[in-house]
């Protein structure tokens, strides 16, 4: 996996996800860190300089069932444990399933977040 390819993935999955490096504000050392958003809200980070994992969102028992199904996960990048997991790549997870979980990320986030239509 390269970060152009996954870059692609995480833009192709709707019209209205967009990405920000917000946290070099902050921190320069953070520059490097890209966040993926829907509906304002994000659902995948990496680190673009160090491709070596992604963070995603998750329900609690999704992030159970990821950390006794696979070695090469670790806690997520200052976000919340309860959350998110933070996927290595290169391990024992394959791509497939790092795009599932992040689709699943996405999915997760759009339907927390998504504006409600009154009736």
């Amino acid at each position: 996996m390269n970060i152009e390819d996954f870059r692609d993935y995480c833009l192709s999955l709707d019209n209205d996800v967009i990405e920000k490096t917000p946290f070099g504000k902050f921190v320069a050392r953070y520059d490097s860190i890209l966040v993926f958003y829907t509906v304002g809200h994000m659902f995948c980070v990496v680190d673009i300089d160090n491709f070596n994992s992604v963070n995603v969102k998750a329900a609690p028992d999704e992030i159970d069932r990821i950390k006794l199904a696979y070695s090469s996960v670790s806690k997520p990048l200052n976000l919340s444990e309860r959350h998110w997991i933070q996927l290595d790549f290169n391990g024992d997870i394959p791509d497939s399933e790092i795009y599932r979980l992040v689709k699943n990320s996405f999915d997760t986030v759009r339907k927390q977040h998504a504006p409600k239509i009154k009736k």
